[in-house]
Order: structure tokens, then C-alpha cells, then sequence
């Protein structure tokens, strides 16, 4: 679990760097305008659908089931389920394309309601997302992929494929621009492009594993496949929360001032780095292993791979976390703060991500636990939860925005999240399904009072650095992480909540 913690995790944290390099270019062009705005929408629509039926609802449903049958029948089993599901996913998705294209008007007015009373902007969004829509059908079949991957054991490509979208986008802000309407409309067209590449690099790197997906004429509804159906719809929900909670925030955001959108998009951009890299990196490595202890009779091993998992998820979500809210203002200058990205708009953004920053061991723990329900065929319990805090972040949104506007959102995200992973641990633990065992009762309390005392010095670094826009500023800012993240592992082992000689003999046994 360690080694695929690491793959993803570490091929994650280079998209991510790839794609703040994006975002810094997206802000230059772009600032935090209505042709920012839209774009972002026209981004979160296949991007929301991606999430849900694709890496989130699939892969609850198909993940196990690929493994059970890998485990119990074999290769070719599996890979009848595994070409299937692909040829069902080509004619449900070109169904939903086709239908969104036609239907985009209708479908923005529920998207991005506050857009309507702006007719250019509400057309610029339409326009742009008709565009992106493709991507869904692509990054779908993507995921689908990326499952039989991660299944098989072979997590690297399927963590590397997303680069090609933060490299083609950054392409098509250079080469298309001068050769179509806006900078938005070049962003747009380099997001499907880069659906394309993603697809066919993930198929070929299957069929170097010896797997080669090939689509079937007749696809029959086997009982493996109506497992994973049955399994899919109350997915749909459990597994996305969390984008579901983001997209009512962009709906209640489009009602707010203008920015108030593209606020919300860099905050959650910057929160989303330790998001992907620890809780996608953990969750993508965790849901395999523990279907296939479940699957073969392992519950004690399942057990101890989940306490593992949350410890490895704290230890590194709660100094993310600490440190995002102490250095807010400093990390959005030092990478967004230049072109038509000022001062303004760094300090408004930056309190949108402090409030994320407060939920992000939330998400962090929300990915880890899901898994304990998905690996064991339980969708529908993640679905109970997951409705219940839609509807608290609802209500909390229209309780908050109007006295703190766009914190306000991200800050309702952040109180759902605490909900939904404390909800998931308590029914985990009342089936008997997890319980902490020492070591992580032990670690927890430690790993936060030494993420306390890191926040502590980089206040007092940030202070007297001073930080600021510019490469500069970005030399320094990575001066007192690098300092921050000395005091928090010097504190964490002097704690006990951390013994570093656990990692030395971990990289080790990998070397």
C-alpha cells in the first residue's frame, strides 16, 4: 500500500505543480473576470460528471467487482467484465453528450442560474462548455481504464495521465489563442484534446499489462455487470459528495458579485494539491487491496490496512492543512498575483482558501473511509450520508453568503465535510468495521499538537519574510515551507506521534 501510496501520490503531486503553472497563466490571460467565470463553469460541468460517473460512482461498483473476479476467476473474467462495462459507458455517455449539447441552455440556467440576468457571460458559458462537454465521454472511459489499472496493481500510468491535460491546456492557451474568439475559447478546446491523449495513453499502457480492452458488439447484461449497475446508482451520490457540495457552491456563487466564481476556483485549486495528492493517492491505493482482503478472507489484514491509511492520511493532511491557513495570503501572491490578478482579488481569494484549508483533513479522511463501505459491495450507506450533507451544505450556504459572501461557500463545504467523514467513521466503527486501534490513538493527537507548533513558526517566518508576488516571493515562500516542514517532523518524532525511522525502513524495502 506504501508503494502505491507513493506512485500515485507522487505522479499526482506533478500534475498538480504542472497545474498551478496553469492556473498562473489562466490568471494572467484571464484575472477574475466574467470570461474567467465562465470558463470555470464551462470546466466543473464534465468535470462534475467525470467525477460522478466516472472515478467516483464506477469505480466504487467496478473496482471490486474487477477484483473479486481477478481473484476468484482469473484474467480473462475480469477482462469480459472490464469490455462490457466499456461498451455500455460508450452508448450511456454519447447518449448524455449528445443530449447536453443540445440542452446546454437549460442546463446552464440550473448550473449557473446567477449567469442568466448577464446575457454575454451566460452565451460565453453556454458556448464554452458546449466545447468541454466531449471531455465527459472521454475522461469517463478514461477512468474505466485507470480502474482496471489500479485493480491489476499498475497505478503509475493511470496517476500520470492527467498531466497531459494541464500540458495540452497550456498548449492551447499559446498556439490556438491567436486563432479564435477569446483566450477561454483556446483553454476549452485544449481540455478535449487532452481527453484524447488521456484515453489513448491509458489504453495503450493496459495492453502493455496484458490487458488490451477491446470494445464487444452485443454487450450482455452478465450478472457481474448488473452487480456493478445495481452498485452504480446509489454511488452516483456516496462517492460524490464532495464535487456535488462544490457545484452548489458555484450555483449559489454565480448569484454573488462578479469573481465571486473565480475565487472559489483558486482557492479550491490550491486546497485540491494535498487533497490529490494524499487523499486521492491513499483512496486509489486502498479500495483494491481492501476488496481483495475482503474477497479472500483477510478481515484483520483489511482492518490494519485502513488504521494505516488514516494514519498516513494524518500525518500529512493535518500540516497541509495548518499550513494552507497560516500561509493563505503569501501561497495566492506568490503563484496567481500578477497581469490581471491583483492585490484585490489575491486577498479575497486567499480567505476563501483558509476556509477550505479548515476542512481539508475533512476530505482527506471522507476518501479514506469510503472505501470500507465500497470494498465490502455497500454503496447505498455512503448514499444515507451523503444526502444528508448536501442538504447541511445547502443550508448552511444560504445561512452564510450573504454575511461573508464567497467565504461563506467555501466555509459551508468545509462544516459538510466534518460532517460527512465523522458520520462514515461512526458507522464503520458501530459494524465493527473499523476501530482506531493504539498506534493511530497514540499518532493523532501527537501529529496535531506538532502541526500546531509548525503553524506557529511559519506565522512568525511569514511575518518576517514577508513574502510577496513575483519570483521572489516565491523563493521565499518556499523557504519557510521548507523550514515549516523541518519543525513539523522535528516536533512530531520528539512528540512520538511520528518515528522517522518507520519511513527510512519503508523507502528501503522499495529501493
Amino acid at each position: 500500500m506504501f508503494r502505491a501510496i507513493a506512485t500515485v501520490g507522487g505522479w499526482t503531486m506533478v500534475s498538480r505543480v504542472l497545474g498551478f503553472l496553469r492556473d498562473m497563466l489562466i490568471a494572467a490571460k484571464l484575472g477574475a473576470g466574467p470570461m474567467a467565470d465562465a470558463f470555470f463553469v464551462a470546466l466543473k460541468l464534465p468535470n462534475l460528471f467525470r467525477r460522478l460517473f466516472g472515478e467516483g460512482a464506477f469505480n466504487a461498483a467496478f473496482v471490486p467487482a474487477f477484483a473479486q473476479l481477478l481473484t476468484q476467476r482469473g484474467p480473462a473474467a475480469a477482462q469480459a467484465l472490464a469490455e462490457r462495462m466499456a461498451t455500455l459507458m460508450v452508448l450511456w455517455l454519447a447518449l448524455l453528450t449528445g443530449l447536453g449539447l443540445i440542452f446546454m441552455p437549460q442546463l446552464m440556467q440550473v448550473l449557473a442560474p446567477g449567469f442568466v440576468e448577464r446575457p454575454e457571460k451566460f452565451a460565453l458559458a453556454v458556448e464554452l462548455t458546449r466545447i468541454t462537454f466531449p471531455y465527459l465521454l472521454l475522461i469517463c472511459l478514461t477512468a474505466l481504464v485507470s480502474g482496471v489499472l489500479n485493480a491489476l496493481g499498475k497505478f503509475a500510468a493511470a496517476a500520470a495521465a492527467p498531466i497531459f491535460f494541464n500540458l495540452l491546456s497550456m498548449l492551447a492557451l499559446f498556439a490556438l489563442a491567436p486563432f479564435v474568439a477569446t483566450p477561454a475559447h483556446a483553454l476549452a478546446w485544449g481540455v478535449t484534446l487532452s481527453g484524447v491523449v488521456q484515453l489513448a495513453f491509458v489504453w495503450w499502457a493496459c495492453k502493455q499489462a496484458g490487458m488490451a480492452l477491446n470494445p464487444v458488439q452485443s454487450p450482455s447484461l452478465a450478472p457481474e455487470v448488473r452487480q456493478v449497475l445495481r452498485r452504480m446508482g446509489p454511488g452516483l451520490v456516496g462517492a460524490g459528495v464532495t464535487q456535488l457540495n462544490l457545484a452548489i457552491d458555484v450555483i449559489i456563487a454565480s448569484f454573488l458579485p462578479a469573481g465571486a466564481v473565480s475565487f472559489l476556483y483558486y482557492a479550491d485549486r490550491v486546497a485540491q494539491l494535498p487533497l490529490g495528492v494524499i487523499g486521492a493517492a491513499v483512496a486509489t491505493a486502498l479500495l483494491p487491496l481492501l476488496a481483495k482482503q475482503i474477497h479472500a478472507g483477510q478481515p484483520l489484514s483489511a482492518h490494519r490496512s485502513l488504521n494505516r491509511a488514516l494514519e498516513i492520511s494524518l500525518v500529512l493532511a493535518v500540516p497541509a492543512a495548518v499550513a494552507l491557513a497560516a500561509l493563505a495570503l503569501p501561497i495566492l501572491a506568490a503563484l496567481f498575483q500578477r497581469g490581471a490578478f491583483g492585490p484585490a482579488e489575491a486577498a479575497a481569494t486567499s480567505r476563501a482558501l483558509m476556509a477550505y484549508a479548515l476542512g481539508l483533513p475533512a476530505f482527506v479522511l471522507v476518501k479514506v473511509f469510503v472505501p470500507g463501505f465500497f470494498a465490502r459491495g455497500d454503496t447505498a450507506t455512503p448514499v444515507k450520508i451523503g444526502l444528508a450533507c448536501v442538504g447541511l451544505n445547502l443550508a448552511l450556504n444560504l445561512v452564510l453568503m450573504g454575511p461573508l459572501q464567497h467565504v461563506g461557500v467555501a466555509l459551508s463545504t468545509t462544516l459538510a465535510a466534518w460532517a460527512n467523514a465523522g458520520l462514515l467513521a461512526f458507522v464503520l466503527h458501530r459494524r465493527r468495521h473499523w476501530v482506531a486501534d493504539r498506534r493511530l490513538r497514540r499518532a493523532a493527537p501527537r501529529l496535531l499538537g506538532s502541526a500546531l507548533v509548525m503553524g506557529a513558526v511559519l506565522l512568525a517566518l511569514a511575518a518576517w519574510l514577508a513574502p510577496g508576488a513575483g519570483l521572489w516571493g516565491v523563493v521565499l515562500l518556499g523557504v519557510i515551507c521548507v523550514l515549516g516542514a523541518a519543525a513539523y517532523f522535528g516536533a512530531a518524532q520528539l512528540s512520538g506521534g511520528l518515528d522517522l525511522r518507520d519511513i527510512r525502513r519503508l523507502m528501503r524495502r522499495k529501493a
